[in-house]
């Protein structure tokens, strides 16, 4: 299945000076956000309290998070887990003694009359905890793009390298930029959407940077500019097709999922739309500003040349 026909003729290396200021503006916007506004963190990196609770009917989790608002208690994230009246509630720490973040306090605040409620479980991490899970995301993070740094060295040639990374970093910046600006809590979840978005968009732009490779070995005079137009154009429909097709997975994830994925989901949905634009929009014209050649990007070709003389 063919969304585009294999030899459209779009010119995407018209526009690359257009669209490589957009994405440098929109990705300033972005560190401004992250500079000046910060992100919500979750209680995964603020501490807070955990309680498992079992009312004695069932009860909705926006009605629970209602009355926890109306409580004093911001940002509850409720779920629904076992039986339908089983609750687990996880609260940022307010202020005042230990008491006021406490399981029990939380019972006070949701006990009623009509349906009685059962503390089971409570647990409090404290923000050393949540440090350090800060610090791990981080590490994890690092790994990730040393890891794609390695595989992309290897695989392709400098410039490549250069423009894959510079276009990943700036998928990442933006779904990061997003939650700053947004205001969303950011939690652990949301971090492995940001991992699994570094994933998508290094995956996309390999996809068209081959066929990149490919077309320079076969058109031997066909200018680099036109070289990846045809490169992108011949890759479109599958670009395209597999965007849809995970963009459809994550918004099923992101209505249905509840809330404990939903931060999750809205990094991928941002990820994969953003992913997908820069493969096209980002990615290849980086690579023909750095001047990539065809001797640039076919290094093995030009040894076994070099081999081939030898007597």
């Amino acid at each position: 299945m063919e969304l585009f026909p294999h030899d459209s003729k779009f010119n995407f290396m018209r526009v690359r000076a257009i669209s490589l200021s957009i994405a440098l503006v929109v990705m300033l916007v972005a560190i401004g956000a992250m500079v000046a506004n910060g992100f919500n963190y979750a209680l995964d990196f603020t501490g807070g309290t955990v309680a498992e609770l079992k009312f004695d009917k069932p009860v909705s989790a926006e009605s629970v998070r209602a009355r926890l608002h109306a409580a004093g208690f911001e940002s509850a994230v409720v779920q629904t887990f076992g039986a339908g009246g089983e609750m687990q509630v996880r609260l940022k720490p307010r202020a005042g003694d230990q008491a006021a973040n406490s399981g029990q306090a939380i019972v006070a605040a949701l006990q009623d009359g009509d349906n009685a409620v059962r503390l089971l479980r409570s647990d409090t991490v404290g923000p050393q905890i949540g440090k350090e899970l800060a610090i791990d995301g981080m590490k994890a993070a690092i790994f990730v793009i040393l890891g794609f740094l390695v595989y992309i060295w290897i695989r392709f040639e400098w410039r490549f390298a250069v423009a894959a990374l510079t276009t990943t970093l700036h998928d990442v910046v933006m779904v990061a930029g997003w939650f700053a600006l947004s205001g969303h809590e950011f939690d652990l979840t949301v971090l492995a959407g940001i991992l699994s978005v570094m994933g998508y968009s290094i995956n996309d732009t390999i996809v068209v940077f081959d066929r990149v490779r490919e077309n320079f070995r076969t058109l031997h005079k066909v200018a680099p500019a036109e070289v990846l137009n045809r490169s992108i154009n011949q890759t479109l429909s599958r670009t395209v097709i597999t965007s849809f097709v995970a963009l459809l997975t994550v918004v099923a994830l992101y209505l249905y999922g509840g809330a404990s994925l939903r931060g999750m989901a809205e990094a991928q949905i941002i990820g994969i739309v953003i992913g997908t634009l820069s493969s096209i929009f980002v990615a290849c014209p980086l690579l023909l500003m750095l001047g990539a050649t065809k001797e640039d990007l076919l290094p093995r070709l030009r040894d076994d040349s070099e081999l081939a003389r030898r007597p």
